[in-house]
């Protein structure tokens, strides 16, 4: 499911029926909260086990305890007293920055702070909002409801280019291209610490055992997808560095996760440990900088600089290129002025 699910304790009256799903023939025996883990989206465990306690689960029509062992071939249903919320994307007449259309694809440059499609606490105000009222016949892939025309997003707070589908055809097109990891993308962050030189991080990403709402690394491939993120010093600041990353997979925070996972979680990355003095002096006047560069840029210093794509009817490589937004620029003019002044050695 797209959205958390909202687990109310049944009163005496109508259940509607949330999510209904049938366990694998090779599922092996699993506590049903661990299971629903990983089936419901955003669903913490505490959440399922209450929702559990509160009879809201079903399992071939009759509740279970959490330590209820989910066997193959089982029947899993949520039932909750309120009808499942509207999934229909409404358009709303947001204002989008595109660089490039065609009748085939569009190229938006998305600001910092916007939602990419609705999702839970997020049912408007978003990018595909947008779309829909600017773009009535959005194409959709099956398990992609709710996201017409999406063939890839980015996070909330990263800014820059995001390429959208106009029709079947160059949906399907595009989505292999994603699959077959032949899109071209770099980024620009800014992240803690001094890189000595250019590198690779790769590894199995998933979830968190800790947070689900954070990905980690693994070695072990049950855990996760596998990942690729090479890296490219561009200017050195001391205590902070912009690299350029290109991505050879795209999985969910790979950026942030990768760089996090190697000791230089991105700056001002709330989610992923950096948005906290990790680098630098124990001085006041330091801690003061510090506090301005985050006013500055207050969210990850993240950017999509560039895409690139066969064109699916000219069959011609296409690329594009965003500059980096205001914010972005004003962290990196406030850094260059402070090591201009401050020599990390001296400081």
């Amino acid at each position: 499911m797209s959205e958390e699910l909202e687990f109310l304790e049944p009163e005496e009256q109508d259940l509607y029926e949330h999510l209904r799903l049938v366990v694998d023939k090779g599922q092996s025996l699993l506590r049903i909260d661990k299971f629903l883990m990983h089936k419901v989206e955003n669903a913490s465990r505490n959440r399922i086990q209450n929702a559990i306690e509160a009879g809201s689960v079903l399992v071939n029509e009759k509740p279970v305890k959490s330590s209820y062992k989910v066997k193959p071939l089982d029947v899993i249903s949520v039932v909750l007293p309120h009808p499942p919320r509207d999934t229909e994307v409404y358009p709303e007449n947001i204002p989008l920055n595109i660089i490039y259309e065609d009748d085939d694809v569009l190229m938006l440059n998305k600001p910092a702070g916007m939602v990419v499609h609705p999702g839970y606490n997020n049912y408007t105000g978003t990018l595909v909002n947008g779309l829909v009222y600017h773009f009535q016949q959005l194409p959709q892939l099956p398990g992609n409801d709710g996201r017409p025309g999406l063939v890839h997003r980015i996070d909330k707070d990263t800014s820059g280019l995001l390429l959208i589908s106009k029709n079947e055809k160059s949906m399907a097109y595009l989505a292999k291209q994603f699959f077959d990891h032949s899109i071209a993308r770099k980024y620009n962050a800014l992240v803690w610490g001094d890189l000595a030189e250019d590198g690779t991080v790769s590894g199995y990403i998933g979830r968190s055992l800790r947070d689900r709402r954070v990905m980690d690394i693994y070695d072990d491939e049950d855990k996760g997808k596998w990942s690729v993120t090479h890296y490219k010093v561009l200017e050195r600041f001391g205590y902070v560095t912009l690299i350029e990353c290109q991505l050879e997979t795209g999985r969910t925070h790979q950026i942030r996760a990768h760089m996090q996972h190697i000791g230089h979680p991105l700056f001002n990355d709330a989610t992923y440990g950096g948005d906290k003095i990790l680098k630098g002096t124990v001085f006041s006047k330091y801690r003061q900088f510090i506090d301005n560069c985050f006013e500055i840029i207050p969210r990850q210093a993240l950017h999509a600089r560039s895409l690139g794509f066969v064109h699916p009817s000219t069959r011609e490589f296409i690329h594009f290129e965003s500059d980096l937004p205001e914010d972005f620029q004003g962290v990196l003019a406030k850094w260059r002025s402070y090591t201009a002044a401050n020599r990390p050695e001296e400081a």
